[in-house]
């Protein structure tokens, strides 16, 4: 029946069910119609779903949802059962009651080519080709209510539930619930897709093996987002919350991590590694000697942390280990902002950190970037050497198909230059399924959300994986990348593995080591760097990378103007070091997509700066400073609390009536005091508030800025010159201005003025 008839059907007016319940069973029914709508959620993600829209283009309208629990087998072989069943249950979420609910489980045809794989992966494939009849789930549900079901259907044959599943082959299959809204009619109010492997049909056909088996490689990635403000000694550490107590603890993330590896390497020693943050690795190390919260609350998880990092400690010993990039650093964001000596300590300080806690050796001079890409001049940097940092040049890269070019085949490329690269490359395919996304889309398992199902994405996956060895092999390379923080349960993880161990047992797959890889003589030497424009979208933020080009020149001007004092004092490193480390958090690629954190680890970093800085300074005095000249200096008492000398230069603010003199640099101590007399110049008498603060030479700020209160009643210097010079041209002016009445009176006189001897007294009348 066409699909155009269907809706017209179940738009004219609602139907009645044929009942045929079989004795001792669950009810069966077979609705006279499917009203399925054209769209359907993608399943890549978790296991329950949406229910469907009411109409295409109108707001939905949500009536149920379906949360499958369980799916069993999720890969089938000629030993497994000859049946499929899925456990779960149906949730009114919408407004209004649902009457005759049913469910059946549907199949498309096999997925014969790797086009086909891929265009499932993006959006479910169609599922309609095998369309059982339905079975009653719950007569209605009222809005809220929710009811459990099971469902199990016979994989081949011709029962009115069977799949006629009769050859191997990668089957799309679709959960179908229909249902009955007050108000309308029967259809489909909710679905879930996903893929269903089957190498061998019970009682019936097996696959053959393709040729040579394919080489299995798995990456298993141990990292998280950034937590750590300060490490310290016992009970000093400092991390921004206590997450991560969950994550470490019997049901948590970090956990389910460590345990599905450590179930996976007694028969996958050879290709399983794990890709460590170092990061990571120092926070847990803080934790399991005790440590705070930001806030000041003391830390809950020293036990869950010391009880991990034991077990971690235990199962990596003698296995393959790589270190990702420190605080797993965004490489390419760091190039771009021209942050070369924190891009080589990413590099540099991870692979130590890693030996020195758990005693492995990581793999030498190898890079796995964020996505699995890097840019031309960000390779350039990472393949050349820098002595002065202890930085020996990259060797080998793990990089995703996308970042190549003229790179054919799966194995090991090379790529060409005056320091040439090994290029080991990931199936994208299986690594992309288990993001949950054709689109490689690294927000699905981030770190923002606390709990995650991705039962779907990893169905998907280990469908893939077993195409890849079952009807691709020919020595193919299959290496799988999990997502960098992944976030699926730990039943999720072991079905995976576990899918990885059968491939393996049954020949279909053979191990492969990641250092092999490596260390392979590539078949292609002129493979070139390819950096996808999608790439550069999900770069850590300009406003991020920019606050952090201003924080790393601070404190390089800072490391500049520190000395240690001698042998037994601390050397700058050993105060700046933690300080270059936590600006790496804040280029972690766990804040792609996520600018929020990322303001957050740069507001972070930003106050351990602050921090440092504000440990030199100038000293508020107790009283005023009165001077006793007009040349006399101010007393300025600047402390150093940092265990290394550190110079400084006084700084004071323009100031009306006081003009600063030059003084010179000056040195103090470590965890020292002075009082330097600051030369000036008083230009008048009175109050001046004169404001002074600290900088280093290059100008970094050092301390607050201390108003200090100075009175003077004298005058300066040059104040009583000009009063002396001002007096003298007075005398000379009234000099000047007597001459010249005398010289005025003598005019009138007719001629020189007479002497005294010739003036004779005029006599007076009687």
């Amino acid at each position: 029946m066409s699909v155009r008839k269907l809706v017209c059907t179940a738009a004219a007016a609602a139907f009645l069910l044929a009942v045929t319940p079989p004795a001792g069973a669950v009810e069966q029914v077979q609705p006279e119609n499917d009203a399925a709508l054209p769209f359907m959620p993608p399943a890549t993600q978790v296991w329950a779903t949406r229910s469907l829209s009411a109409q295409p283009g109108q707001q939905q309208q949500q009536f149920l949802r379906l949360d499958i629990d369980q799916l069993t087998p999720r890969f089938v072989t000629s030993d497994s059962p000859g049946t499929v069943k899925i456990t779960g249950k149906i949730v009114n979420v919408g407004d209004r009651k649902v009457s005759d609910i049913v469910l059946r489980l549907e199949r498309g045809q096999p997925l014969d080519t790797e086009d086909d794989l891929r265009k499932a992966l993006r959006e479910p494939a169609a599922a309609e080709f095998i369309q059982p009849n339905f079975t009653k789930v719950a007569d209605e549900l009222e809005s809220g209510q929710q009811k459990d079901f099971t469902l199990e259907v016979p994989l081949r044959g011709k029962a009115p539930t069977s799949l006629a599943i009769e050859q191997p082959g990668i089957y799309p299959v679709l959960a179908n619930i229909n249902g009955r809204p007050d108000y309308g009619g029967q259809a489909r109010l909710a679905a879930l897709s996903t893929l269903l492997p089957v190498l061998g049909v019970p009682g019936g056909e097996t696959k053959g093996k393709p040729g040579a088996p394919a080489k299995l490689t798995v990456l298993w990635p141990i990292a998280d987002r950034p937590r750590l403000v300060r490490a310290g000694g016992e009970g000093q550490s400092e991390l921004v919350d206590d997450d991560l107590v969950a994550s470490l603890s019997a049901t948590g993330r970090l956990y389910g991590l460590l345990q599905a590896y450590e179930q996976a390497i007694s028969s996958m020693s050879t290709s399983m590694c794990a890709a460590i943050d170092p990061d990571l690795l120092r926070t847990v190390q803080a934790m399991s000697t005790g440590y705070k919260v930001r806030g000041g609350a003391e830390g809950k998880g020293q036990a869950e942390a010391k009880l991990w990092l034991d077990r971690l400690k235990l199962a990596v010993t003698g296995r393959c280990v790589v270190a990702l990039p420190y605080a797993d650093a965004d490489l390419v964001a760091l190039n771009r902002a021209k942050l070369g000596n924190m891009r080589s300590l990413a590099l540099t300080d991870g692979p130590k950190l890693i030996q020195q806690i758990l005693g492995v050796q990581p793999l030498p001079d190898f890079v796995w970037p964020e996505d699995g890409v890097l840019d031309q001049p960000t390779f350039d940097e990472l393949v050349t050497p820098q002595p002065e940092q202890k930085y020996q040049g990259m060797k080998s890269v793990l990089l995703d198909p996308t970042g190549l070019s003229d790179a054919p085949g799966t194995g090991p490329v090379g790529i060409a230059g005056q320091h040439p690269v090994t290029a080991v490359k990931i199936d994208s395919m299986v690594s992309d399924a288990l993001q949950g996304s054709g689109s490689r889309t690294r927000t699905l398992s981030g770190v923002t959300t606390p709990v995650e199902n991705q039962p779907v994405s990893v169905q998907n996956a280990l469908s893939v994986l077993v195409f890849r060895a079952g009807w691709q092999g020919d020595g193919r390379n299959v290496l799988v990348t999990p997502p960098r923080r992944w976030n699926a349960p730990l039943s999720e993880m072991t079905e995976f593995l576990g899918a990885a161990q059968k491939l393996l047992a049954s020949g279909y797959a053979s191990q492969t080591g990641l250092e092999e890889l490596t260390k392979a003589v590539p078949s292609v030497t002129t493979a070139k760097i390819a950096y996808p424009p999608e790439a550069g979208a999900r770069e850590i933020s300009a406003t991020i990378s920019d606050s952090v080009t201003r924080q790393s020149a601070e404190l390089a001007g800072l490391v500049a103007a520190m000395q240690q004092e001698d042998t037994e004092h601390a050397a700058p490193g050993d105060l700046a070091g933690p300080l270059w480390l936590g600006l790496l958090r804040a280029m972690s690629g766990a804040w792609r997509s996520d600018e929020e954190g990322a303001r957050s680890a740069a507001l972070t970093s930003q106050g351990e700066i602050d921090s440092l800085t504000g440990m030199v300074g100038v000293t508020q005095p107790a009283s005023p400073i009165l001077l006793g000249s007009g040349d006399s200096p101010i007393p300025v008492t600047i402390t150093n609390k940092l265990d290394v000398r550190v110079t400084v230069r006084i700084v004071l603010a323009d100031t009306p009536g006081i003009r600063k003199l030059d003084l010179a640099d000056q040195v103090l101590p470590a965890r020292g005091e002075r009082v330097v007399r600051v030369p000036v110049e008083v230009l008048r008498s009175g109050r001046f508030p004169v404001n002074v603060r600290l900088t280093t030479p290059e100008g970094v700020a050092l301390g607050d800025t201390v108003k200090l209160e100075v009175s003077s009643s004298a005058y300066g210097t040059i104040t009583v010159i000009v009063t002396v010079i001002a007096g003298i041209a007075l005398v000379l002016l009234s000099g000047r201005r007597i001459y010249k009445r005398v010289r005025a009176r003598n005019g009138e006189n007719g001629g020189d003025a007479p002497s005294i001897e010739n003036v004779t007294p005029e006599k007076s009348s009687a």
